[in-house]
């Protein structure tokens, strides 16, 4: 039954999500703990302080960037965008490295929660849509090849020289 399931897996076409971790959610709990005195206090009606903590709480769930091979799919708090390999022209990187994905036109939306470090398995997850600029994923490449049609280096002497 295991073995079933790993083979589906590998048959699917990859995927990968770069999100907010959940351990941020830990933060947002307590944040509420610290709102709740203050909340329910001496100033009546500061229970609208529990709005922020639930904002944050969505938009760390919501908020995501899933890469498939079709291309990519941008969620952000209050939409949602899909963007076909074939409608980027490119990945641009901004000073605080993260990454924008550059359309035809030279529309840039951002990329949330994905950072340089994830940029060769963009590449991957793409099939060589979206080069790595890291060149990462070339050693990848290399190491599909099959060992028998690289040719071995030859080298020529031993490589020391003699002092005079």
């Amino acid at each position: 039954m295991a073995e079933e399931k790993q083979q589906e897996q590998a048959n699917e076409a990859p995927k990968a999500v770069f999100k907010i971790p959940n351990t941020a959610l830990l933060a947002i709990a307590f944040l509420v703990v610290c709102v709740t005195p203050v909340a329910f206090g001496d100033v009546p009606y500061l229970q609208w302080l529990y709005v922020f903590p639930i904002a944050l709480a969505v938009f760390v769930i919501r908020t995501r960037t899933t890469a498939t091979a079709e291309g990519l799919e941008v969620r952000t708090m209050f939409g949602r965008r899909d963007l076909p390999w074939s409608s980027l022209k490119g990945l641009a990187i901004t000073d605080k490295a993260k990454v924008q994905a550059v359309l035809q036109d030279d529309t840039k939306i951002a990329l949330p929660a994905v950072r340089t470090r994830h940029l060769p398995v963009i590449s991957l997850v793409s099939a060589g849509r979206m080069a790595d600029p890291s060149g990462l994923t070339d050693s990848a490449e290399e190491a599909k090849e099959p060992a028998e049609q690289k040719a071995p280096e030859k080298t020529e002497g031993s490589g020391a020289t003699s002092g005079e």
